[in-house]
């Protein structure tokens, strides 16, 4: 049993994808080390409809996922925040709020599917690309081991997460 549950937020601009597939498969696969959230700079108001059928369909739970603003967090009552992630590359390039307790961040960039052509089934398959890199990932991170590991390199060890092809 861990010593105590890490918050981890993942920020990208319209949190109705990336994000939202982040914070699911993190909630399932580091349920009881990790409790995971998700947000957005611009927030589209809503999960993104091919998001949500992935999810499903891959037996993550999906009630309660929603599209919110980042500000949600920045808040003196918001959970603290022990790591945070931008899954996009316009969220890494945006000034950030100043998270309380000073998380540890890294940057894990990916295309948007959201913003994907073509037919159906080529958009279909950018959103399982995005999940399959996002799971690989978060994979590594959950091996990490985040309680005994110096914070040196910890964060060179999440940076690098980043740059992996997933």
């Amino acid at each position: 049993m861990p010593e105590r549950v890490f918050n981890v937020l993942f920020l990208c601009s319209g949190n109705s994808a990336r994000s939202i597939f982040a914070e699911a498969i993190l909630n399932k696969e580091g349920a009881g080390n990790f409790a995971a959230y998700s947000a957005g700079s611009q927030p589209k108001g809503k999960v993104h409809p091919y998001t949500l059928d992935l999810l499903k369909n891959l037996k993550h739970p999906i009630e309660g996922l929603r599209s919110k603003n980042w500000s949600e967090f920045a808040k003196a009552k918001a959970p603290k925040m022990d790591f945070v992630f931008t899954v996009c590359d316009d969220a890494a390039a945006e000034v950030c709020p100043v998270w309380p307790g000073h998380p540890m961040t890294a940057h894990w960039g990916m295309p948007d599917p959201a913003q994907a052509k073509g037919t159906e089934a080529e958009v279909r398959l950018a959103f399982a690309e995005s999940y399959r890199m996002l799971k690989n990932r978060i994979t590594s991170f959950i091996n990490l081991p985040v309680s005994s590991i110096d914070r040196l390199r910890l964060q060179r060890d999440l940076e690098s997460i980043g740059r992996s092809k997933a």
